[in-house]
């Protein structure tokens, strides 16, 4: 892939980016949906690329994976806030969404396989076992760990594992796409989101995305004299050193220990790192949140059009019945984590932050990060914060599950990796109930977080550091 690839790649983007925006502008239907212009541009990409008509390099499905490195560098580089005297609510709010977040992905990697077992394999006995592990795989792992999967086993001898996995993978981006907008106007006309209201409430600017003059904002300060260095360079040199110095870690840790930790922790974590100290220097007053947040919203935009763009359409038919069966089995599971699981494990901004976990159930961050934006634009929940600070302590049972779980179910070992995370489940259940973090989900009309709160907010500081 060259530098020219890139910028042909950038630049189909940003003229289908413009088109949908001009589609959102225009098209009651998209409107209806509150369907992001990214989103457009991505599905009309999609429909348009199988025409063999657009000069896509074959890399347009590594962009996302990149991108999210840098909207987690923006996320901690933009620091924490903690409501003062209250830090028990912060670790309950944490600690629920931990076992929330762990849940979706334990129940996927215990429930698929057991009907898969139980059920599948009895219908279809030339099934392997290792059957109900690619739906996770495809699901909750996205292509690019359903490519991993599938060749592991293929490896192994379940020679159609990639085609299968690949298939979860594009059915769960269709259903997180537009099963999470069903959702969210369900939601909306309920009353249970926190952010926007119904649609016959939304102004006129948020319906067609353009902001009349009257109501426009800045998107931020000039820190930085142009004559020595434009502020956005600035900013973007800031987030583009935790990005790739975070890439750099990922990359070394992986090569001397061969432990594949996500790289966008490594930004996340340099983010902070660079918030904590530049926050006790004079420096500080020179970064401005507002650019920063302008950024990792761009950023994102792209990352939603090459998500979408790069899905694989053509292998949605292969093994069509099994496959039937297993992708209801795993749209119940997640409907399931959404509606009666979410608002029990999540207090404040509850529908928020489930809809995020079912994107990222059914089709990776990007799906997760395009359905939040509709319904929390600004991250007034702090779903992406938490995910980025709970997201490292999910990461060892992820990696079991990719690592260990082919080699178990390919061996005979079915049962004790079923076994495995349906106790993991049962823990997730049994540490909310012990610890209080049940909220209870009979009145999903609760408050978001963020919205008519008294509380004082105050930085996240190095210790020392005057507040």
């Amino acid at each position: 892939m060259t530098v020219t690839n890139f910028l042909i790649d950038f630049f189909i983007a940003s003229v289908f980016i413009l088109i949908g925006q001009l589609l959102r502008s225009k098209v009651g239907f998209i409107q209806r949906f509150f369907m992001p212009s990214a989103m457009v541009a991505g599905l009309l990409a999609l429909a348009v690329r199988y025409t063999g008509i657009l000069p896509f390099s074959k890399g347009i499905g590594s962009y996302p994976g990149t991108l999210i490195i840098l909207i987690f560098a923006a996320i901690g580089l933009q620091g924490f806030t903690i409501r003062k005297n209250d830090m028990k609510k912060e670790v309950a709010r944490l600690g629920s969404y931990f076992c929330y977040k762990t849940l979706a992905q334990a129940i996927q990697f215990s429930l698929p396989v057991i009907f898969s077992i139980l059920v599948i394999s009895q219908l279809f006995p030339d099934i392997n076992y290792a059957f109900g592990l690619l739906l996770a795989s495809g699901f909750s792992g996205g292509h690019g760990t359903a490519a991993a999967v599938g060749s592991a086993l293929a490896q192994m001898g379940f020679e159609d594992a990639k085609d299968i996995g690949m298939t979860c993978a594009t059915v769960g981006l269709l259903a997180g796409i537009f099963g999470g907008l069903i959702y969210t106007k369900m939601a909306a006309r309920r009353g249970y989101t926190a952010y926007i209201k119904d649609f016959s409430y939304i102004s006129g600017d948020l319906k067609t995305g353009l902001i009349s003059k009257e109501n426009r904002q800045s998107m931020g300060d000039e820190t930085i004299s142009s004559t020595t260095l434009d502020t956005l360079a600035f900013h973007l040199s800031l987030l583009l050193t935790c990005s790739g110095a975070g890439w750099f870690i990922m990359d070394f840790i992986y090569k001397s220990t061969g432990l594949d930790l996500p790289s966008y922790l490594f930004a996340f974590l340099l983010g902070v790192g660079f918030f904590l100290i530049l926050k006790r220097t004079p420096a500080y007053d020179y970064i401005d949140n507002r650019v920063i947040s302008r950024i990792s919203c761009t950023a994102t935009d792209y990352l939603v059009f090459f998500g979408i763009a790069s899905i694989k359409i053509p292998v949605v038919i292969e093994y069509a019945v099994p496959l039937l069966m297993l992708l209801i089995v795993g749209m119940i599971i997640v409907t399931y984590m959404l509606w009666v699981v979410g608002p029990q494990m999540n207090n404040e901004s509850w529908f928020e932050r489930s809809l995020f976990v079912y994107g990222y159930s059914t089709g990776v961050f990007a799906i997760g990060f395009v359905l939040l934006r509709i319904v929390d634009p600004d991250n007034k929940s702090k779903t992406l914060n938490d995910t980025a600070i709970v997201g490292s302590l999910n990461t060892p049972f992820e990696m079991f599950a990719w690592s260990f779980g082919p080699i178990m179910l390919m061996q005979g070992q079915h049962w004790l990796f079923a076994g495995l995370y349906l106790a993991l489940t049962i823990a997730c259940f049994v540490v909310c109930k012990a610890c209080g973090w049940w909220w209870g989900g009979t009145d999903k009309h609760r408050p978001g977080l963020g919205t008519g709160e008294t509380e004082q907010a105050v930085a996240l500081e190095a210790p020392g550091t005057d507040k």
